[in-house]
This record gives C-alpha cells, structure tokens and sequence, in this order.
C-alpha cells in the first residue's frame, strides 16, 4: 500500500500553500523497492524530476523553492504515475491528476485582526434608517420600509433601481448595540459613494457620501463609533467601472465637470473606451449605465496614488476594502490597490469578490496570483458556501468534505484564516429561501412565493447547521444583513429587502449569537488547525486546535447515533451543560464541544 496525503503533516511537513525559500517536508509511505520520482511543474514551464530519497517508511524529497507562484506535482513510482485521488488521498491513474502548491512571497501577512472575528454584510438603504432624508430628481421614496423593491421593467425593459427606503449611516451607528450583541467584529458596507441607483454600484463620485446616506461626518461618526464597539467598517471597492451619470463621465450633465461622454478633451476621456463616440462605449456586461473604466490610464493613480481615493479614504479609519468584480482588475492595477491600502495601513484587509477557487483562477486568459503576496488578503468564498448548502440539504458529506480538503490544501494559512465565508450575499438568493428548496422561475413568481409554515421550520432546522460550519470552520462568517432573523427572498431585488425589525425570529437569531459568543470566546478560530476526526455519508466530525483551546464540532443530518470520547473535560458550548468525558451525537443533531466553560 502506497500512502500519501499533503493534508497528513506525516506526508506533507506544512499544510497547504508554502512561502519561497521555506523548505517543505514531502513523504510518501510504502515499500520502497522501487524508485520514487518527484515529478513538479511550474505553472507554464516544463515538468522537472527529482530524485526522492528511499527510506525505512517509503521515500523522502525537502522542496525548497525560491519563486513564487503556482507549481503541480505528482508521484512516479517504478514505472506508474501516482497523484490527486478522492479527499487528497494518492491513487495511481493514467493520465495522472497533479496535485496543486501555491508558493506565496516571503512578506505575504494578512491583518491578524480580522481573523477569528464575525462580519456583517449590510446593504445600506435597506438596513435601517432614523429619519427620512428628501430623494433627489428622479428618484422614489417608499413610504413603508415593508414594500417589496420595484423589480418590473419599463417600457424601455429596464429597472432603473430608482427606488428608496432610507436606510442611513445614522441608522447603522444606532443598531451598532444590535450587532455588537452578534459578537459582529467587521461591518461590510455595500457602495455608498454617491450614484443615482439604490445599489450604488454606478459611482457618480468616489470621494463623496451619498447624500440619502449621510454626509461625511455621519461616516466619520459611524467609523469612530463602531470601534467603540469593537467593530471595524470595510467599504465596497467599486473600481470596475462608473456610473453614467458620474462626475468622470457625466452622461446627462448634472454633474459640474466636462465629462468623458461630453468631450473627448474631457480630463477623463482616457478612462474610457468609446466604440463610436460618444453614443457606443465600452461598459460591464454590456449595462450601458455602466461605462468601464480602463484601469491602467490616469485612473490607476486617481484611484491608488498619493491622495487617491484608497489613501482619501483609509486615513478617516476604514479597516479595509472588498474590491468589486476582482477578476475583471488588471493584475498592475490590482497589485496597486494592495499597496495603496496597505500603505495607509499595513492592517487594511484587501477582499476580492472571486467566485472560484481563487488560488488557480484563469481570468480572461490569464491565470491570477491572488494569494502570492501582491494582490489580495481574502476572497468571498463561494465554493464553500455551495458546498454547505449542498450537505445540509442533501444530507450527503462528499461535495462538503471535497470542498475542505481543495481549501486547505491550495491556500495559504494566513489567507485561509481570512476567508470571508458567506451563506448568502447581496448578489444571491437569500439562504433561508434557498434551504426552503421552493423554486421560482420567474421576477412575478418571486415576488409572490414565501416558505409555508413548515417549509420554513425546515429551513431554519438547515440554516442553524449551515451557520454552525459558517462559524466554526477556518476563515470569518459574513452574516448578510437580516439572515439572523428570519429574512426570506429570491435574486435581487428580493434578497436586499428591508430587515424587518418588528418581526425577528428570536429563536434563529439567538442561535446566531450564541455562535458569536462562542468565536468570541475562543482563540482558536483565529489561527486554530483543522483536523476532521470523522465523516462517513451523512456525518462529520471535526477539531479546531490550538496549544491550549480545542473545539470539536459535530453535524450528523443521518439517522446513525455516535459515541464521542474525550479526553479531558469538554463543555457542550450551545446548550451550557456540565462538563462531560463522553457525548452521544443523535440522529439529525449538531453540537459543538470546546475544553473552556463560557456559561
């Protein structure tokens, strides 16, 4: 039998994505009558073959490599290839599966700060608001918060997204009590830049607050308020693109500038790519409001040169940015946009919205270096988020236990630590209506359709097991405004409804503090190790670690009953019991077990 696992410190001395010059410790376990090669490819140059030792257990091979970037390797024993098999586990095939190393630089740190915290994604105008503020030409005010958002086209077969509710920084500083209780260590704001839409990803100015959110001191006063409250505030980084009707662009002229769509002697002409001026231009996804930008103009410095936009704003206190659509950023472009944050702040977090595995993505042609030290901290981490869902509703652990095992051996530790991990956001169904499972085909259907009384117990019973991995796997839970308590909603518009703040399902959001409580509580969801102790079909059971701290977490969604042995003292840290040695994990059940009383 021939072993190898680069998730088994026995096999593979450092878990996942390695620094240049570290020397990584590779085994392979088995008879070692035959000759191993280590057989390795840098991403785009030719495979190499080295020589692995033969020991007394198999063979032996220490890699060291001095360039960053990605690499692939394999196994050839004797005259058979051996490679990637089933949860990382080596299995001889033809052709062979590579396995994957991500080789970061020396430098590459993520913010400490970050790790082990609670997020909390809100969507400005729908969050809360304490007073009306008067809407500007062209846009609507709804009178009740309750409304559904308009979503029917017009007769052009647009939704212009003109529609508003309110919603305020003021009205965040006031709930700011509300998500401290969520153990909520980082609020991720969705744009609020100046725009004409209600989503505000059509920039009309990068260096004011939309007036229907505030002025500037409202957001000076939130960013100062929330850090009493141990709260960090992260804004949308929407650098894509503009709006049309923006002060670069100025499509209807209300803007006072000469705009790119008003003269090609415009200041910022260069930022954009005119078809047939000034009618036919570029833009994202073909959204005409969208004009996009050419980020490696005068942009590049507009936006992360000195006095820039990043260093306007991380100066006021900001914790970081999420950057918009990081896939379509020009790798210069993006490597700026670190420097830029992280020279105003070494502690600034820099999240990417990528929705793929982000350590090997190919992004129009060209693969990107998100995790090798230059471009970004953290993604928002979807594959993940499918892979929950697809196991509280399937009850089946392989997509789930496959989607760990990819996380932990292609990223880097110190990005792991900070991956943003969502079960719904801004731009998806909300998650309660997706664990409902009730299907809707079209806006009208949308609109119409909500989760049963029982349909909606169901869900619920899912939502607190997605959660519970939400909050105890590596990386930091995003809680989307409103999951807490109960909010239902298919694609946008639906899922960036108001939050409902006279009807909350106290039972769903005290599960959600209780998990805030427990991350609190536990360094170990900072830098922890994670080690799956068992999985079969419907159950998995898994340690976070640290030298003192351990937490293990058990979601069985079979009908089998298991037998926990500890050993020392564990505390069940959902329902505060007495400490125990032993624990029976029933059919359909989750718990989470740690070695420290927080009764």
């Amino acid at each position: 039998m021939i072993y190898y696992n680069p998730l088994d410190k026995k096999c593979k001395s450092i878990t996942g994505g390695i620094r240049q010059n570290e020397t990584a410790v590779i085994k392979v376990f088995g008879d070692s009558s035959e000759p191993c090669l280590f057989v390795l490819q840098k991403d785009g140059s030719e495979a190499r073959n080295f020589d692995m030792q033969p020991t007394s257990y198999g063979w032996r091979f220490d890699l060291t490599l001095e360039e960053p970037g990605l690499y692939f390797y394999y196994f050839r024993i004797g005259n058979r290839n051996a490679g990637l098999g089933e949860l990382r586990e080596l299995t001889f095939s033809d052709p062979v599966r590579a396995y994957q190393l991500t080789v970061c630089s020396a430098e590459y740190r993520t913010p400490d700060w970050f790790k082990g915290g609670v997020m909390y994604q809100i969507f400005p105008d729908r969050f809360y608001k304490n007073r009306d503020i008067p809407v500007g030409e062209g846009k609507i005010l709804h009178k009740n918060w309750t409304d559904t958002p308009n979503f029917r086209m017009n007769s052009r077969g647009k939704v212009l997204n003109n529609d508003f509710f309110g919603g305020n920084l003021n009205g965040i500083r006031e709930k700011l009590p509300y998500l401290q209780q969520l153990g909520v260590s980082v609020v991720y704001l969705n744009p609020i830049f100046q725009a004409f839409s209600n989503h505000r990803y059509d920039t009309g100015d990068f260096k004011k607050i939309d007036p229907l959110l505030g002025t500037l001191e409202d957001f000076d006063a939130l960013v100062r308020d929330a850090a009493a409250h141990g709260i960090r505030i992260i804004l949308d980084g929407v650098f894509n693109h503009t709006g049309d009707d923006s002060l670069y662009f100025n499509k209807y002229g209300r803007y006072p500038s000469i705009g790119a769509y008003q003269s090609k002697e415009s200041p910022y002409a260069e930022w954009y790519r005119f078809i047939h001026f000034p009618d036919r231009y570029e833009c994202w996804w073909g959204i005409d409001i969208l004009p996009a930008v050419n980020e490696l103009s005068s942009y590049d410095e507009f936006i992360t040169g000195e006095n820039g936009v990043l260093e306007y704003w991380m100066r006021r206190g900001l914790g970081g940015f999420r950057l918009d659509v990081a896939d379509e950023l020009p790798p210069r472009f993006l490597r700026n946009v670190r420097r830029a944050i992280k020279s105003a702040d070494p502690n600034g977090i820099v999240i990417g919205e990528v929705w793929e595995d982000a350590s090997n993505k190919i992004s129009y042609g060209e693969r990107r270096a998100y995790f090798q030290g230059q471009e970004l901290d953290s993604v928002m981490n979807y594959p993940l988020k499918e892979a929950i869902i697809q196991f509280v509703r399937s009850k089946n652990t392989k997509l789930f236990r496959e989607t760990v095992c990819m996380l932990l051996d292609h990223y880097p530790k110190c990005s792991l630590d900070c991956l943003m991990n969502i079960l719904g956001t801004h731009d998806t169904v909300r998650i309660l209506t997706a664990l409902g499972g009730v299907l809707a085909f079209d806006k009208e259907e949308m609109n119409e359709l909500r989760l049963t009384r029982e349909q909606y117990a169901i869900a619920v019973e899912r939502l607190k097991a997605a959660a519970l991995l939400q909050f105890t796997l590596f990386g930091v839970p995003s809680i989307y405004y409103g999951d807490e308590t109960g909010t239902e909603g298919y694609s946008d518009p639906f899922c960036r409804k108001c939050l409902d703040w006279e009807h909350i399902d106290e039972e769903l959001h005290a599960h959600y503090a209780r998990l805030g409580k427990i991350r609190g509580a536990y360094g170990v969801f900072r830098e922890g190790e994670y080690k799956e102790v068992f999985a079969d079909e419907h159950c998995v059971v898994f340690e976070r670690r640290g030298e003192r701290e351990v937490v293990c977490v058990c979601v069985n969604l079979g009908g089998g009953r298991y037998g926990l042995n500890f050993s020392g003292d564990m505390y069940d840290l959902m329902n505060e019991k007495a400490p125990m040695r032993t624990a029976q994990i029933e059919p359909n059940s989750w718990a989470v077990y740690g070695n420290i009383d927080i009764r």
